[in-house]
């Protein structure tokens, strides 16, 4: 849904320039609690230390996505939905000079922070695109990981999305990423057809179940669905792992892959 984006891209928008002006960006929820729910001590005071501090700033994610899976030095890491940088930087750190890190993003104010950022840090082994995760402007069996942080909850067209990523990774690349699930069914419609709650990353947010079947569905093996933090009645925080099978180099269609 167009609405959703466009809500999407103006709460970042001003998520980083809140983060440029020295301020803790908000989350999109109604109160500060739900927000210290989702978003409190991700990373540790040395991984913080590792950034810019406009980089934690802008941080709106639901997890720490590097520390779902071992990157070794020369792996390829994208990141979807990369806001400020951080996890860029972070994973561009552990690849080392022979690997690389792009991030993706939609939000040319989030962008424009993540290259200054990648600046002050002095990494070169980054690269920072602008495009949507519908659309990932890679070529096919380009990366060895996907990350994310409290983003494919935001997409209207999930599937799309999962489809991408199956594309892009390498036959046995590694999908792990942060994520809100929905912890069950009841997730109320009036929640559902919010933008303002696509926005605070709970409307958008899949069941574990369908998380499951919609990775499967994308090609996946090996998926896995891993509570981190109980957010209220409905939502939780969750590690989201999957795996390209090895041998696989084209892009699964539907059930059945691509002739």
């Amino acid at each position: 849904m167009e609405s959703i984006k466009e809500a999407v891209q103006q709460k970042y928008g001003e998520a980083a320039r809140q983060a440029r002006s020295g301020v803790k960006a908000g989350c999109g929820c109604d109160s500060s609690s739900c927000c210290t729910a989702i978003t409190s001590d991700l990373y540790a005071d040395n991984q913080a230390a590792e950034v810019p501090t406009a980089a934690m700033l802008a941080s709106l994610g639901c997890g720490n996505p590097t520390a779902l899976t071992e990157l070794a030095p020369g792996e390829v890491v994208l990141d979807l939905g990369s806001g400020g940088g951080i996890d860029v930087l972070l994973s561009a750190k552990r690849v080392g000079p022979t690997g690389k890190a792009y991030g993706l993003d939609m939000t040319d104010e989030m962008l424009a922070l993540a290259r200054d950022n990648q600046q002050q840090s002095g990494l070169t082994n980054v690269e920072f695109l602008k495009g949507e995760i519908e659309k990932i402007p890679l070529p096919d069996n380009s990366i060895d990981v996907i990350i994310s942080n409290c983003v494919i909850n935001l997409s209207a067209d999930k599937d799309r999305v999962l489809r991408e990523a199956f594309r892009v990774l390498k036959p046995g690349g590694r999908f792990a990423i942060s994520d809100v699930v929905a912890r069950d069914a009841a997730v109320p419609e009036a929640v559902r057809q919010s933008p303002e709650l696509w926005v605070a990353c709970m409307a958008g947010a899949l069941e574990e179940v369908s998380y499951r079947e919609k990775l499967a569905r994308a090609g996946f093996e090996a998926v896995d669905v891993e509570p981190t933090r109980i957010l209220d009645a409905h939502f939780m925080s969750a590690f989201v792992r999957a795996q390209k099978p090895v041998g696989v180099a084209k892009a699964c269609c539907s059930s059945t892959c691509c002739a």
